[in-house]
């Protein structure tokens, strides 16, 4: 086969199969054939090689598949990247796999890959992942009325062939004379040959064994095998001597052992011996395993158990017995080829005939003792492409494939898996096949030299005669004399009668091969009887024309076989002539009388007179022919039309053409089989006449033309629009024979234009008219092949080389008459098309074809005339079957491979149908048709995958024009977005991946002048990208209906496929439907849709085909579900899909983003129109690719065009205006920094660095970048799951805290920064490198550590607030803290610090902590006071804040401009007004009054009363200072009350344990109300902790105040040590060794703030727990808390402890110091008012009563008798003696004074309880004076 030339040539030419040498014409007629045109037509028809138009059907060359890689799509809670890797590292230590055994991941099949991703992409196409099965052959087959190429020829018919090899023939009696043979397919049914004879000779040896000396292959043909199908071999010998060994040797049963004599005889004898006899015959079935018939054993099948797929092919040579008779026939699988040993060896007996064979009737023939050995193969057409076929081919037949077996069809019978319906099973494991099949699938293992038997059904099969045959097959039968003869029959053909002494043609074929034609044949003899029968075939080559003269003449001769010194000398007997030209065409027997001599002119008439004839004139030789001849037609009208056809050519009858037209006309009255058998070369006559004949001729032989045409279509059809004789014509026969004929375009298109425009003018044209519109397909595509070929003929020999060849400029007047016609026919297409007619739809498809196929042959812009008139005939939105029409057209024309290389029709124009397609398309997506939207899309999708998969494009360059092309599109979507939008997401996913497609190859030049045209046109430019984004965005397959229609159908007729998949494109459905309906097999077949399935992944449980993958649904109710159909697929496929799927979504977000990234780029040079003041299009890209799930490819490309773009445009995306964008980008930034896997984790902790950087370099602090992070960080906190629960059933931190809080730490860490950029592809130094316009290097690590070391408050705020969740109502404590620390860590976010202030004012109020609750809304109110202050718009200035800071200590004294960086969207100062400030102290003010802190209530009104003077409030002036004056007099009252007022307790708790968690060995301060004491706050702290107790630990709480040693604590004991301590005022003495009474102490107006507590702790230093006032040392503890009471929660935690020790005499001391005070601060204190200036009585009489009454003496008594009696005092210093006796005199004192005060105060009711309080003083003096004798003198 010839290739196309280098020069362009687009023709292929193909070299037939040579004829075999036995077909060569009769050289006297080879120079003669112009005297007779028809039989130079016939022989050029088939002799002359096949012209097929390469361009025809499209050409395709696709590229390597793209091999994908799994996307890692990582959740928080997964790290698949790290499993993936461990597995692969654990994989390749186990075993070693082969690429072979590893399934391809692509659709298509994969050999190679494309290779790494190019530098100017970011990834890889988008196209290839959405498309990643594109067969554009399958494609092109969904359009309506698609054309179908056809196989060549002769691969029309795949029939199974059976190859014959003879190994051996062996007799009991030996081998000593040669022995030949002939095999011939045979039915036994019919009693009928299907073939010819091979022959075979099996010549003896010296060794007594066979030489097979013609070692050659009989290669059989079978239509359909059947039982009735066998092999018929017949042996034959040397004629046996007379009186020689006879043939009965062979057949005895015993062992006959010839003597060296005997055997010596027979080899001189068949040396001398020319002629042959009978010897035996045997029958072999092809398709049955055993059969028995009456009298004869029939050998069993050697194809049925031993070539069927599914056996065993490793069972070695294992026998197979048959039963019944003597005779045995063993078979032996070898290979795919079965070596039958056949034994039952029939001998030939007298009066033997074929017809006989298995005659029940006749007697049985003996068996003969001999053995036959032969090897029986099946061999299969291969399944190569047609470019593939071989040139030279084979000698006598097609080139056939041992590789698989024949496929049949219409089966009615089993061959027990011989053939079944899947004919397309390879032998198990392949392993059989390689024992003689090359590795390149070639046919060279068949030989040149083996015998193609010619299959005699090939002349009677309704097809087209494919190769010149012309030959005669003879076969004497019987002669029937009076007397015994030897006889045998010489056979030749002689060209006439005239002379009887000139030698016959060379004619006969030779049994030898190489031997060329030989003048004579003889035929076998038979020995000794009447009835002469005969078994031979003489196959005869035909003269060219056979004329009346040429005859067959046959000579009967007997022999002598007696042994004589020479060898026997034949007797001639007879002879009998055959005319060629009346006998020729039987079928039946023919019966000849036989003449004595022979005389001149013996045929003829008075010659016959002369003759003389055995056996009285009888016909008693009988004969048969078959006539096997393409040349000569049998049907008379036929050879009537080549014999009219001849005058007319030859101009030989007149008037000339009368007779032509009758036998024109008469054609359609010939039979279909003759018809189809002379086809091709009856359309080259008629196509000659029209051609180059007259108006008459031309319109007749067109009518006829139709005619033939019509009736092959429907006679023939074998389904199909385009009838596989007609496509093969015109692909592969037609040809205008090297232009020795005029191209038949002008007279074709002449005629039927004519035909055409007489119908468009109303004239009645007949039926025919819609015939030819029928078959208009045939009729254009000649119009345009015999264009093609007189273009190739014009110009190829002169194309320079590597160019294109030139269009055909077409004459004006030849364009002018197919633009009429094209017209008419457009004008019946849109007539039809309105009354809904299929052939509208057909006829526009032939046109549409037609467009297409000019392209490559005339000047395209003529033929964008056509299609230009098409599209105006055609305008506008038509109705569906229309549109449905015009779309199919633009499918068809923009299918060509020249569709964008080819100038539009005006120079400025440079491509008109992709114009005209874009707008086409564009109607059609707002068409209300949903299919045809569907269709239009699909087209597109379509067109570019052909683009993007051809090899040819793939240069950039060529990808480039391609996308500019196409980018108008873009455009038009843009222009009117809304169309785009009411598209199903079927059909936008279709649209946009062409989208993609176009601007990833586009230039960046084009994009700007895209982007430079508005504002508004850049942003629909993005959001089409973000629709893209959402799309293809991977997700978990969600749940859809099982079942859609697929968008591939154009008319929405094709099946509805199971709808696997919605991201990728519809055809990937049908890809999977179609592979779950093959079997799973473990070998690898090119048909397969999958390579090298594992084995290990079969399993019972998994259905392989589509039908038991829906059943399984539907029987589990799951058929309903999209999950469940993919859950259905083979493991492979799912596979598959899923990685598809993967690619797809990751292609798609790096193709958005490599265009984010090109638009950052040029917006940096302010070279297009946009909002440069937000870059909202950049800003809603970043949001849209954030928010999607990315995998890790992706991730690794973004960062790095993140830190890009921020370097670019950092000031711009930080700016207020883009503060949603900050805070979206701030919010994923910490989402992925939770993320488990740890490249993703450190990426997102470098886009945090590129974010603090930008932060850095642009505003020079991070004020509002730590808002954003604190307020998203907040808003992440409660979307993650910060604990998990334990084993134990407590809570615990979950990794996704603890990856944050890693993630927050690598934030400031300066060490593994470097690495992380490295990892992430960005310099090591790019954040502390300097920008461009800046000199100041701002970078500061220390910032950094702060911003994290917030952030990283906050989240162990709300941790601890997520792990005490559980506990919040049980523990209120924990919770206020909890709320506290939450309020605390979002300090710099005023929306959220009130928020969480809220929350613990409102957790106070339910515990009744009032004045906490109270701090916490002063609290409130002073964040907003601050930020008031802060942009100065309110009454207040800094010394009210001041003032409120000695209210509430938490709010600061200083005021910042912190509340306007946290201005974000959704947060911000700008929802702090005056007014809600005022809410917030007035909500403070209630609470105070609640808790009675007056004092508190004072200052916050003074601050609320500046703002109603600001507004002229008089009414809410007057209400606050009526509050004021009630709040004063309430002071008032609290401070004269004899009562001191408390407005607390406090207590020390102090916790041991572990299971206290961060408690343990901490002191905290507890702040109660004044009515909870000691007891109170044991019991509900126990009820608190108790329940955090399990059972190996218990609660214990310490009663006393002692200092606790952990090492003395008990493991397993959890202890509260509980202790009520006092307040210390700021200005207290805490050294002073007086008792202290906090009620004594407190005297005025104070402000009731502590952050200092003590209380003493009794104890001996003698080891005792207890002792005496000698003994008794006193230590007081001083507690500092973190903070001061009132606080924001109800506990604080002590950060300071002293302690001072007090000896028992200090003790003394100062008791009675202490009680000397209160007596002394009662007298002294101020009268009240003018009319009462005395002491308060009660007050007084208290006192009193507590140190001079009787029954308490023993208190200043015990001291006296402690220390001033006997020994202690000899222990005392001089000093301390000193001190105690003063102090007891000063105690002393200032009693008689009280006393005598007392009695100036009393009336006459309270005289006796002064006379006691006299009595008591006195009694007192006179037991102190006798340790201090100088009393009685003081006093």
């Amino acid at each position: 086969m010839e290739n196309l030339s280098s020069n362009g040539c687009r023709f292929r030419k193909i070299s037939r199969h040579p004829c075999p040498p036995n077909l060569e014409f009769d050289p006297m007629l080879n120079d003669n054939l112009e005297q007779w045109p028809h039989l130079n037509e016939l022989v050029d028809c088939y002799k002359a090689v096949w012209v097929k138009d390469d361009l025809k059907y499209g050409h395709y060359e696709a590229i390597p598949p793209l091999s994908f890689q799994s996307q890692v799509f990582e959740g928080p809670d997964t790290d698949i990247e790290t499993e993936l890797q461990l597995s692969s590292a654990r994989h390749s230590r186990t075993e070693d796999v082969s690429d072979e055994d590893i399934p391809s991941t692509s659709g298509r099949v994969s050999f190679t890959s494309r290779g790494k991703i190019l530098n100017v992409h970011l990834g890889e196409s988008p196209l290839p992942a959405y498309e990643p099965a594109f067969d554009w052959e399958n494609e092109r087959s969904m359009i309506f009325g698609q054309r179908i190429p056809e196989p060549y020829p002769t691969q029309c018919c795949s029939r199974l062939k059976i190859s014959v090899k003879i190994l051996s023939l062996s007799f009991q009696a030996g081998l000593i004379e040669p022995f030949y043979g002939t095999i011939c397919l045979y039915n036994k049914e019919r009693k009928e040959r299907l073939s010819e004879d091979f022959y075979f000779r099996a010549l003896p040896t010296e060794e007594n064994d066979v030489n097979l000396s013609l070692n050659r292959k009989g290669i059989f043909s079978l239509d359909t095998p059947s039982v009735s199908i066998c092999l018929l071999i017949q042996l034959e010998k040397p004629v046996t001597e007379d009186g020689g060994v006879s043939q009965s040797v062979y057949s005895r049963k015993e062992p006959v052992h010839l003597t060296d004599r005997e055997k010596q005889r027979l080899q001189i004898w068949s040396r001398i011996m020319p002629y042959r006899e009978p010897f035996a015959w045997t029958i072999l079935p092809l398709f049955e395993n055993n059969v028995s018939t009456t009298g004869v054993g029939s050998p069993s099948s050697p194809l049925a158990p031993s070539l069927s797929g599914f056996a065993s092919q490793d069972s070695g040579l294992e026998p197979s017995a048959r039963n019944g008779f003597d005779s045995k026939q063993t078979q032996y699988t070898c290979g795919d080829s079965v070596i039958v040993e056949i034994s039952n060896l029939n001998k030939v007996k007298e009066n033997y005939t074929e017809e006989s064979l298995e005659d029940p009737k006749r007697k049985v023939h003996k068996s003969i003792k001999g053995v036959l050995r032969l090897e029986v193969e099946r061999l299969h057409p291969t399944d190569t492409s047609n470019d593939s076929i071989s040139e030279n081919g084979s000698g006598n037949g097609p080139v056939e494939s041992r590789v698989h077996f024949a496929e049949t069809k219409n089966q009615n019978i089993s061959f027990n898996g011989l053939l079944t319906n899947n004919s397309r099973c390879s032998l198990v494991n392949g392993k059989a096949a390689s024992r003689n099949v090359p590795a390149s699938g070639s046919h060279s293992f068949l030989s040149s030299d083996d015998f193609h038997a010619f299959d005699f059904r090939e002349m009677t099969r309704s097809e087209p005669y494919s190769q010149l045959l012309h030959c005669l097959y003879l076969y004497p039968l019987s002669v029937n004399l009076c007397r015994k003869r030897n006889m045998f029959i010489r056979v030749e053909l002689r060209k006439d009668t005239i002379d009887i002494s000139r030698q016959p043609l060379e004619a006969m074929y030779s049994h030898e091969p190489g031997v060329t034609l030989q003048k004579w044949a003889h035929t076998q003899v038979s020995v000794g009887s009447r009835l002469a029968c005969y078994h031979d075939e003489i196959k005869i080559c035909l003269p060219a024309l056979l004329t009346p003269q040429h005859h067959i003449l046959f000579t009967f001769f007997h022999v002598d076989l007696q042994t004589k010194l020479e060898a026997p000398k034949p007797v001639i007997i007879g002879y009998s002539a055959l005319p060629l030209s009346t006998h020729v065409q039987l079928q039946s027997d023919i019966y000849l009388p036989i003449m004595r001599e022979l005389v001149p002119h013996y045929l003829q008439d008075g010659g016959k007179e002369r003759l003389d004839y055995l056996e009285d004139g009888k016909n008693i030789f009988r004969l048969r022919l078959k006539m096997c001849s393409s040349l000569y037609p049998i049907n008379e009208r036929i050879r009537d039309f080549f014999l009219e056809y001849d005058r007319n050519n030859l101009r030989t009858s007149a008037p000339w053409g009368s007779e032509l037209l009758e036998a024109i006309n008469s054609l359609k009255n010939v039979d279909s089989t003759a018809l189809l058998q002379f086809l091709q070369p009856i359309l080259n006559m008629l196509l000659h006449l029209i051609g180059d004949g007259v108006e008459t001729l031309q319109v007749a032989a067109f009518r006829a033309m139709v005619n033939i045409l019509t009736r092959v279509q429907q006679e023939s059809s074998d389904g199909s629009e385009r009838n596989r004789f007609l496509v093969n014509y015109v692909d592969f026969a037609f040809d205008d024979f090297g232009g020795r004929q005029t191209p038949v375009y002008n007279g074709l298109s002449t005629v039927w234009g004519s035909l055409a425009r007489s119908k468009a003018k109303g004239y009645r044209v007949g039926p025919v008219y819609d015939d030819v519109l029928a078959m208009a397909w045939f009729f254009l595509e000649l119009i345009v092949k015999s264009m093609s070929l007189e273009q190739n003929r014009l110009f190829h020999h002169n194309l320079p080389s590597g160019e294109d060849i030139q269009p055909l400029q077409l004459k004006e007047s030849a364009f002018r008459c197919i633009m009429q016609l094209y017209d008419c026919l457009l004008t019946e297409v849109h007539e039809r098309c309105k009354k809904g007619l299929s052939l509208a739809k057909r006829l526009n498809s032939s046109l549409a074809f037609f467009c297409y196929d000019l392209l490559s042959v005339i000047e395209p812009r003529q033929v964008f005339e056509l299609v230009s008139l098409y599209m105006d005939k055609f305008s506008g939105a038509c109705q569906s079957f229309l549109h449905d029409c015009k779309l199919t057209f633009l499918q068809i024309v923009c299918d060509h491979d020249l569709f964008v290389e080819m100038p539009g029709r005006d120079p400025s124009d440079r491509n008109y149908l992709v114009s005209m397609l874009i707008q086409e398309l564009f109607l059609t997506w707002d068409h209300e048709d949903l299919l045809l939207r569907a269709k239009a899309a699909r087209m597109l999708v379509v067109l570019m995958c052909k683009h993007e998969f051809d090899s040819r494009y793939q240069k950039q360059e060529e990808k480039l024009y391609i996308a500019q092309r196409y980018f108008p599109l873009i455009g038009q979507i843009l222009d009117d977005l809304p169309v785009l939008y009411n598209l199903s997401a079927v059909e936008k996913r279709e649209v946009l991946i062409t989208v993609l497609q176009i601007l990833r190859n586009l230039d960046d030049d084009s994009l700007i002048k895209a982007w430079q045209q508005s504002i508004a046109r850049t942003r629909l430019f993005f959001k089409l990208l973000e629709e893209c984004l959402g799309l293809f965005e991977h997700r978990k397959p969600v749940d859809s209906m099982l079942l859609g229609c697929s968008s591939r159908s154009p008319d929405g007729e094709a099946p509805i496929s199971p709808k696997y998949s919605d991201r990728l494109s519809p055809a990937i459905n049908m890809y999977l439907s179609e592979a779950s309906r093959q079997e799973v097999r473990g070998t690898s077949e090119s048909n397969y849709l999958w390579n090298r399935v594992s084995p290990q992944l079969s399993s019972p449980g998994q259905p392989y085909s589509l039908r038991e993958a829906l059943a399984q649904a539907q029987s589990s109710k799951i058929g309903g579900s999209a999950r469940a159909l993919r859950e259905s697929l083979h493991p492979i496929l799912r596979q598959k899909l899923e990685l598809w799927e993967e690619n797809l979504s990751a292609t798609v977000s790096l193709q958005v983003l490599e265009m984010t990234e090109k638009f950052s780029l040029a917006a940096a040079s302010h070279s297009i129109t946009t909002d440069y003041g937000k870059l909202d299009c950049i800003t809603s890209i970043f949001m849209g690719l954030f928010s999607r799930n990315q995998p890790l490819a992706f991730w690794q490309v973004f960062f790095a065009v993140f830190n890009k773009v921020f370097n670019l445009h950092g000031a711009t995306l930080m700016a207020r205006e883009n503060d949603r964008f900050l805070k979206q980008v701030a919010f994923h930034l910490l989402r992925l920094a939770v993320f488990r896997n740890d490249s993703i984790r450190k990426m997102a902790v470098i886009g945090l660095q590129i974010l603090v950087r930008s932060s850095f370099y642009h505003f020079t602090h991070m004020s509002r970048l730590k808002v954003m992070l604190t307020i998203t960080l907040s808003e992440l906190m409660s979307d993650v799951q910060v604990t998990q629960m334990k084993p134990d059933g407590f809570l615990e931190e979950s990794g996704e805290a603890q990856r944050l809080r890693k993630s927050l730490e690598e934030m400031a860490d300066e060490g593994k920064s470097a690495a992380m950029l490295k990892a992430c592809g960005l310099p090591t130094d790019v954040l502390e490198s300097l920008p461009e316009n800046s000199a100041d290097k701002r970078w500061s690590w220390s910032e950094v550590k702060h911003l994290s070391n917030c952030l990283l408050q906050a989240v162990d705020a709300g941790l601890e607030h997520a792990l005490l969740a559980s506990t919040l109502t049980v523990d209120r404590y924990a919770a206020s803290e909890s709320f506290y620390r939450l309020a605390v860590a979002y300090t710099c976010v005023p929306d959220l610090h009130i928020m969480w202030l809220l929350h613990l004012c409102d957790a106070h109020q339910e515990m009744q902590s009032w004045a906490e609750a109270s701090q916490c809304a002063v609290a409130v109110a002073g964040v907003i006071l601050q930020a008031l202050v802060g942009r100065n718009d309110a009454v207040w200035n800094k010394e009210h804040v001041a003032a409120l800071c000695k209210i509430c200590p938490i709010v600061s004294n200083t005021v910042t401009n912190e509340a306007s960086a946290a201005e974000v969207e959704g947060y911000g100062a700008s929802k702090l007004t005056v007014d809600s400030a005022v809410k917030y102290l007035q909500l403070g003010n209630k609470l105070f009054s609640q808790s009675e802190l007056y004092h508190f209530c004072a200052s916050i009104l003074e601050l609320i009363i500046p703002v109603y003077k600001s507004r002229r409030s008089f009414g809410q002036l007057a209400k606050c200072h009526t509050s004021l004056a009630s709040i004063y007099e309430s002071i008032l009252e609290q401070e004269s009350s004899p009562i001191p007022f408390v407005d607390a307790t406090y207590y020390r708790v102090g916790f041991y344990g572990d299971k206290f968690g961060k408690l343990d060995g901490k002191e905290y301060v507890y702040r109660e109300a004044r009515h909870i004491r000691l007891g109170d706050i044991m019991e509900k702290l126990s009820h608190i902790y108790e329940s955090r107790m399990d059972g190996n630990h218990t609660l214990h709480i310490i009663p006393d105040s002692r200092q606790v040693i952990a090492d003395e604590l008990q493991p397993g004991v959890c202890y509260l040590q509980i202790t009520a301590v006092d307040p210390v005022m700021e200005d207290e003495d805490l050294g002073s060794r007086r008792e202290r009474i906090f009620s004594l102490s407190t005297g005025g107006v104070r402000a009731r703030v502590f952050h200092r507590f003590l209380f003493d702790t009794p104890f001996t230093k003698n080891g005792k727990t207890q002792g005496g006032l000698e003994d008794q040392w006193k230590r007081r503890t001083v507690l500092e808390t973190e903070d001061s009471f009132p606080a924001l929660v109800n506990r604080l935690l002590v950060v300071k402890s002293e302690s001072l020790e007090f000896s028992p005499v200090e003790n003394a001391i100062g008791m009675i110091e202490t009680r000397t005070a209160a007596l002394r601060n009662e007298l002294e204190e101020p009268r009240s008012s003018e009319g009462d200036q005395l002491p308060r009585l009660q007050s007084l009489q208290r006192i009193l009563q507590g140190s001079v009454a009787v029954q308490v003496n023993s208190g200043v008594l015990s001291v006296c008798t402690a220390f001033l009696s006997g020994e202690p005092a000899t222990r005392l210093r001089s000093q301390e003696l000193q001190q105690l006796i003063a102090a007891l005199l000063e105690f002393m004192a200032v009693c008689k004074r009280a006393i005598r005060v007392h009695f100036r105060l009393i009336g006459d009711e309270d005289q006796d309880f002064h006379t006691q309080l006299v009595n008591g003083f006195q009694s007192l003096t006179a037991e102190l004076s006798h340790y201090i004798p100088a009393i009685l003198s003081e006093l």
